[in-house]
């Protein structure tokens, strides 16, 4: 966690310990995951202003789900990599990010022979033979694979083709199919042949194999997966052809999500207020700015966190010096003690008035940038320098090429634009 943040980056676990502000959300949050462990499924949009902890809280959720054991998918919606009104893009690049608590990405492999394990400790149990087992699989696998058959009939005979390939030794194939199943093009055709599959996975095909993916999931033991479609405001700046499609496609999901066609899927899009209530985007379709209607006019200590849409509510220059005490105390843990002395309260805050300042006073942006500075900058020194006093010997910089673009534009004062007289 702490070399994270000394690169400016979110941790990858642990985020419980940086989660200021967000015991609000716990319990509604946890009861949704238990709906869905349950065999529900929820839909969730999150809004917040570029720097509020977007991403922070989808990470956040995500590992509070994989302590349930679910599976968890973080996919970066852009024009170019993943466009939103191509679904199976988004398929492939979820089973391309899947993760689990015991596998990193891409944890699509150990989930499938996870899953044929599964099928045979069941065959096992009701009295199949090692003569009969593999027929008992097959039985099983048509049965629980039913109803995703009668949308996406390639889901379970690409398992099959995976499964033979793997019987027979045929490492390469395996892998090409399985690449095949998790969406990917340009599959080579003698590997489609012997798996009894043609082409390449469309939109539409892309729902069928969610739905046999889920249904793989929980039969090998993650009972809910947890689909995360950050920063989908960049919707706004792509063609408005491209856009109409990608908000119909959203509309698409949330209807999907809620006539319970994917049970176990708690699927979450985050993106900015001026995405949700612009005529760039959300507003742009009706049918989708209503059901993602959620009344912001009120006092945001009141929000409901149970409604469809959630507001961040950032940081506040308070929330901001916790946060770093906070840090300060767990760096602390495995350093010299000089570094609890010498970074107090009082210092951890002074330099939280200074990076928040040297961006115009916007502490809601301000927490990557801070930690960053807190961590590299002083408390590293710290701890490796026996006469190194930051009151004395540091003074806060900010270098263009470590500023987001966001925090490049608080930055910049009016000295550094150009006028053409």
């Amino acid at each position: 966690m702490i070399d994270a943040l000394r690169r400016g980056a979110v941790p990858e676990s642990g985020l419980d310990l940086l989660a200021t502000g967000l015991d609000r959300f716990e319990a509604a949050l946890d009861d949704e995951l238990d709906t869905v462990a349950a065999g529900g499924s929820v839909f969730k949009a999150v809004r917040g202003e570029y720097g509020s902890g977007k991403t922070f809280f989808a990470r956040w959720l995500g590992e509070r789900a994989k302590r349930r054991n679910f599976a968890v998918a973080e996919i970066q919606i852009s024009e170019t990599e993943t466009p939103l009104h191509r679904l199976e893009t988004v398929y492939r690049r979820l089973t391309e990010r899947l993760t689990t608590a015991s596998f990193p990405p891409s944890a699509l492999r150990p989930v499938v022979d996870a899953w044929f394990y599964a099928l045979e400790e069941d065959a096992l149990a009701a009295g199949a033979s090692a003569e009969d087992l593999q027929a008992e699989v097959e039985r099983l696998l048509a049965a629980r694979l039913a109803e995703v058959s009668r949308h996406a009939p390639s889901f379970a005979a690409a398992l099959r083709g995976y499964r033979a390939a793997l019987l027979a030794g045929d490492e390469a194939t395996a892998a090409s199919v399985l690449a095949w199943l998790g969406g990917q093009p340009h599959v080579a055709a003698a590997a489609r042949r012997s798996a009894g599959v043609r082409g390449d996975l469309d939109h539409f095909g892309a729902l069928g194999f969610l739905q046999g993916l889920l249904t793989v999931l929980r039969d090998s033991g993650h009972p809910g997966l947890l689909v995360v479609l950050d920063e989908v405001e960049t919707l706004q700046r792509v063609r408005s052809d491209s856009r109409d499609k990608a908000l119909n496609a959203l509309r698409q999901l949330v209807d999907e999500v809620h006539a319970g066609r994917f049970p176990g899927l708690y699927l979450m899009i985050t993106g900015t207020p001026a995405f949700y209530d612009g005529q760039q985007g959300v507003q742009r379709l009706a049918p989708l700015a209503q059901r993602l209607a959620t009344d912001f006019s009120t006092d945001p200590r009141f929000d409901n966190p149970r409604a469809v849409q959630l507001r961040l509510p950032g940081f506040t220059f308070d929330s901001l010096v916790a946060l770093g005490v906070t840090i300060r105390d767990l760096y602390a843990t495995g350093a010299s003690e000089r570094v609890t002395k010498i970074a107090d309260d009082a210092y951890v805050a002074d330099l939280a008035r200074a990076v928040a300042g040297a961006l115009g006073g916007k502490a809601g942006v301000a927490p990557r940038l801070f930690l960053k500075k807190l961590v590299g900058d002083v408390l590293d020194r710290i701890d490796q320098f026996e006469d190194f006093d930051p009151r004395q010997h540091y003074r806060l910089t900010l270098c263009e090429a470590e500023l987001t673009e966001t925090e490049r534009n608080l930055a910049a004062s009016a000295d550094d634009v150009d006028l053409d007289l």
